[in-house]
């Protein structure tokens, strides 16, 4: 640290990281300084410079340190910062204290936590103060890295966990082990300890049975309702499961219950669908929710409401980190409340781990024309609202009349390209298994096969019975 540097600083100015302070007599108001940056993101409190960035210097003795010091030890928990001294003129020396972001907040001074608001220090709130206190908790003993009591590897869904690993090495997020045992695969991914398996195993690949007993908060909630409250339910229904297994369900009920219209784009040969609202939006909302819910509420839950002006993904929790609603439509860093259960996410490339989901929805529903979502973070719950440019109801009166192999909200161009797209997965499937995988009915999907097979978009290789389906490029 040398003068220039200090002039430098002085030149700059205060800010949210930097405040001068005349003389160490100021020591107490500069102790609140850094018990405020120790809670927010560390800075530098330097005597001897005015407050309009003029550097004065002062007299500086080892008694003068040795006071400093001791002012900063009324900061709980005990904090060991960066003190310089810099001469700057002869006889005359700056003190500059450094702090980084406090490993142990909430962090206090004789007995008051104070927060950073631009270059003030105001006294933090109870409800502040309580919140990053949970969380550096949170931090240390999370709900979804302690065992799951009594459960066992046999309790858990082995094909999930195969099917996690053989996707993540098909996305290059790892490594193949050489082994497809279910438990090596768990130890892999961090989710088992002592040959038992961590609560994140258990949300992410438990049994419905034994989740519906143990963790009832493993619970998705979806409802369509007539109009814009919830005075009239056109559907409502609840599933128990594991977390990938819900989002699969979330996933279908969007696409029966919400209407894709059709047009023919010119110089094709095929419908191009306008779903209401983006697929791969709604597909962020519920991926941040399953992964950065508070899984301790036991009441708690995931929910989807579909109603005609507005549909909304809620889940258990509230907004943590520091994050607030406007914060999330800005470059952030990935901070999930469940890591454990968010990684995993990222290995079956659901999610990315650069804190972009909430950006990425904005972006999708901009390019479609619609309004950003809103985030509402209230009562123990928080809300992604998507609003559409058409009401549900219009947009319902102007779906296609359904077709076979058609569900609700689907066109059948829609329809056709996932029977192709699942085709082109694994040729091998039979009707009933298409049929399954899709959620229609068999006589549906073999309307769909003819009339693809009729329009030369698939062929039949080998006999009805044993034979396979191809896609024709």
């Amino acid at each position: 640290m040398t003068p220039d540097q200090i002039r430098t600083w002085a030149a700059a100015g205060e800010s949210e990281t930097m405040e001068f302070k005349l003389t160490t007599g100021e020591r107490r108001e500069a102790a609140m300084t850094l018990c405020a940056m120790l809670n927010h993101r560390g800075g530098r409190v330097v005597f001897g410079i005015t407050p309009r960035g003029v550097v004065t210097g002062q007299q500086v003795a080892d008694h003068t340190l040795e006071q400093v010091a001791q002012e900063i030890k009324e900061i709980d928990p005990p904090v060991f910062p960066s003190v310089d001294r810099v001469e700057v003129s002869p006889g005359l020396s700056v003190v500059a204290v450094t702090v980084t972001t406090g490993q142990n907040r909430p962090y206090s001074y004789r007995g008051h936590a104070y927060r950073r608001v631009g270059n003030t220090s105001p006294v933090m709130s109870r409800d502040e103060y309580n919140r990053v206190l949970l969380e550096r908790l949170h931090g240390e003993h999370r709900w979804e890295n302690e065992p799951a009591r009594d459960w066992t590897v046999d309790d858990l869904e082995a094909a999930e966990i195969k099917r996690t690993l053989e996707e993540a090495i098909r996305r290059g997020r790892t490594e193949d082990p050489g082994t497809r045992d279910p438990s090596e695969l768990l130890r892999g991914m961090g989710l088992l300890r002592d040959g038992r398996p961590l609560r994140a195993a258990a949300v992410l690949f438990g049994k419905p049975e034994r989740l519906e007993a143990d963790f009832p908060q493993c619970l998705l909630r979806v409802a369509k309702f007539r109009g814009i409250d919830r005075t009239e339910f056109l559907d409502n229904r609840q599933f128990h499961g594991n977390a990938l297994d819900l989002l699969t369900k979330a996933e279908k009920f969007l696409r029966e219950n919400l209407p894709v219209a059709g047009r023919v784009a010119p110089n094709l040969f095929e419908r191009v669908d306008d779903p209401l609202y983006p697929p791969g939006a709604l597909r962020e909302a519920l991926a941040n929710a399953f992964c950065h819910r508070d899984y301790s509420i036991g009441g708690g839950s995931v929910s989807v409401a579909i109603y005609d002006d507005r549909l909304e993904v809620s889940s258990s929790g509230t907004l943590h980190f520091g994050l607030t609603e406007q914060a999330l439509f800005e470059p952030h860093e990935s901070l999930p409340w469940n890591p454990l259960i968010a990684r995993v996410f990222y290995r079956r490339g659901i999610i990315e781990s650069w804190g972009r989901g909430t950006i990425k929805m904005a972006e999708l529903t901009r390019q479609a024309g619609l309004p950003k979502p809103e985030v509402t973070d209230v009562g123990g719950g928080v809300t992604v609202r998507f609003s559409p440019n058409r009401s549900l109801s219009k947009a319902s009166s102007g779906t296609p009349g359904q077709t076979p192999g058609q569900t609700p909200g689907q066109t059948p161009g829609q329809t056709a390209g996932k029977i192709m797209a699942a085709v082109r997965s694994n040729p091998a499937l039979t009707v009933a298994e298409l049929a399954n995988l899709l959620g229609l009915s068999t006589s549906g999907i073999e309307w769909q096969l003819a009339k693809l097979k009729a329009a030369g978009r698939i062929r039949r290789i080998g006999p009805n019975k044993g034979g396979r389906w191809e896609v024709v490029e």
